[in-house]
């Protein structure tokens, strides 16, 4: 059986806010994916390479054993289910928040209380779902893929359901929270059997990364 490690990320704050945690497991990636064209990137341990990939596709890639290890976000794990995967630590990183927003001029307390209709463009519809359900609110889930935003600006829903970090994409169009529905960070998630069969290798790296995050988050 092959003894290499390899660990799914994803471009972008992920990727970024990981490399302390590879740093502090004595892994550094021998190159940024943000300039390299290559999916599989090595490191300075011959024995663990990186695979960039989606941020929405970790959860699979690790799941079927593609990759052993890899980071992602808790708004991807609960979309995804989160089926064959051992999920150990709470990363506290690439932190952000879910949220219900609509149009400034949108009352969406009074058509909450008056049992309206809402259609909800989003790509966490497991989530929403749950949401709206919860509260009693019926809605119509629209699925988009991006730019959340422009969906109550062009008539095409009354709220969006989506994440949030600083709130300065939402204020320029015109668009405020008015729900929020939870606090969101990235995870580590494991393969199971990859857990038993490559523990030797792997624990110290998972505990490396236990260590480095709760440094981190204090």
């Amino acid at each position: 059986m092959d003894k290499k490690l390899t660990l799914a990320l994803s471009k972008g704050r992920i990727f970024e806010e990981t490399m302390p945690l590879l740093q502090a497991a004595g892994l550094i990636v021998a190159e940024d994916p943000e300039k390299s064209r290559k999916l599989i990137l090595p490191t300075n341990d011959p024995d663990v390479q990186v695979i960039i990939v989606r941020a929405s596709d970790v959860p699979t890639y690790v799941q079927y054993g593609a990759a052993d290890f890899g980071v992602a976000g808790k708004d991807v794990l609960l979309e995804h289910g989160g089926e064959g995967l051992y999920q150990p630590i709470d990363l506290d990183i690439a932190k952000c928040r879910m949220s219900v927003a609509v149009h400034a001029d949108f009352d969406y307390d009074y058509a909450v209380r008056q049992g309206a209709r809402l259609r909800v463009a989003t790509k966490y519809l497991q989530v929403a779902r749950q949401h709206f359900a919860a509260k009693g609110v019926h809605v119509d889930l629209i699925k988009l893929y991006g730019s959340m935003e422009l969906g109550p600006l062009v008539g095409l829903s009354d709220a969006i359901v989506d994440l949030v970090s600083t709130g300065s994409t939402l204020r320029a169009n015109n668009l405020v929270e008015v729900e929020h529905i939870m606090d969101i960070s990235s995870r580590l998630v494991v393969n199971r059997a990859a857990l038993k069969l490559k523990r030797e290798k792997l624990q110290p790296i998972l505990e490396a990364f236990s260590k480095a995050s709760k440094k981190t988050a204090a």
